[in-house]
């Protein structure tokens, strides 16, 4: 199988679908590669290490997607990808599609074979191809919070540990999963008083467990999290339902409610946001302020950590791309139940009933495509 890697086009994306290493791998496995020129150069990987393992060298992204049989990418095909997309073509990558209409369209209307990182499962019930960048994510989400808060930013100007003699910043992260869990530590480790708010019994013994006395769990109701966001510096929100839009969790009255230049930091955007008034953002263009309050929405945010982000990533999805590359996307799938959980479009039909919901499209069963 030939498999394509173009560059990623995404305002300030600069990870890459395949790292050279991945690369050698799946050439050692009999399967053939092409890179665009300058893919890896957000992670430092140059045309020449790629060429080393193996790989050919494009130098367009049309090529790419005129020759190649599987599309390895990270970030959701922009709308000129969706075009260049053609009938019974892979493409392997996060998609995201709960809150994207368009783009899911646009890949129906392709016939392209559209499996989703996001939605890949495993045995203990988790997304093992998402909680890499939810690490990253999450951690991240208090580094960029922080900078948020500073006077120059919008921010209430406080220092999340705070001083000797001063309080430290308050910090509410809403949602105790793998976003949540990174963001506490890191919020926790600078000193930060912190509070989790989860509604899973188990979720909440384990984060207590964990932390102890270092940050309060709290079980998640509307009139709890109406109270913590007054007096809130920082909050993070770290929800996720597997393949559907999040939840709305914090709205626009709410605002009123919180300290001037408190901040936002809404980690679901990709999956829509959980703050009402949530809109994706840029690295190029990070923040807004609405009623005071600076939001932090930015949609790609390990991109900014491109390096660490695409090699953590790559460490969890080789082995499904050597897969589809090697038994072909059908056996693959039908092989591995986990990765059939990945397929979201497949010739023509949407094939993820969480995203038919949101969007109100019509979907078939996985199951359907692979009789």
């Amino acid at each position: 199988m030939l498999i394509g890697v173009p560059k990623e086009i995404k305002n300030h994306e600069y990870r890459v679908g395949l790292t050279p290493e991945s690369v050698a791998e799946l050439v050692q496995a009999g399967q053939k590669v092409v890179v665009e020129t300058g893919a890896g150069a957000g992670i430092g990987a140059t045309d020449a290490e790629y060429r080393k393992a193996g790989a050919k060298i494009a130098k367009t992204a049309a090529k790419i997607f005129e020759t190649a049989d599987m599309i390895v990418k990270v970030k959701e095909p922009q709308p000129v990808e969706c075009e260049m997309l053609r009938p019974g073509q892979i493409l392997y990558t996060y998609l995201h599609l709960a809150p994207d209409p368009k783009q899911t369209k646009a890949l129906i209307k392709s016939g392209a074979i559209c499996i989703a990182y996001e939605t890949v499962t495993s045995d203990s019930g988790d997304l093992p191809l998402l909680k890499p960048m939810s690490q990253v994510a999450g951690r991240l989400a208090i580094q960029a919070g922080a900078v948020a808060l500073q006077k120059e930013a919008g921010g209430r100007g406080v220092l999340l540990g705070g001083v000797p003699g001063v309080a430290p910043a308050k910090v509410v992260v809403i949602g105790g999963g793998v976003v949540g869990f990174n963001a506490a530590q890191m919020a926790v480790g600078l000193q930060a008083d912190v509070t989790i708010l989860d509604r899973d019994a188990d979720t909440m013994e384990q984060l207590s467990n964990h932390f102890g006395a270092s940050a309060r769990v709290v079980r998640s109701t509307p009139s709890v999290l109406a109270d913590l966001i007054t007096t809130a510096d920082m909050v993070v929100g770290a929800v996720l339902i597997p393949g559907a839009a999040a939840p709305k969790l914090i709205t626009k009255k709410m605002l009123k409610t919180m300290q001037s230049g408190a901040v936002l930091v809404d980690v679901a955007i990709d999956q829509g946001g959980c703050f009402e008034t949530s809109k994706a953002t840029t690295h190029a263009d990070p923040t807004y302020i609405v009623d005071e309050i600076v939001h932090y929405c930015v949609a790609n945010m390990p991109g900014a950590v491109a390096r660490t982000s695409t090699y953590a990533l790559n460490a969890v999805t080789l082995t499904h791309a050597k897969a589809i590359a090697v038994k072909g996307w059908k056996q693959a799938l039908l092989d591995n139940p986990h990765l059939k959980n990945g397929l979201n479009v497949a010739e023509g039909k949407l094939t993820y009933a969480a995203v038919g919901d949101d969007l109100g499209i019509k979907y078939v069963n996985a199951d359907e495509v692979l009789a």
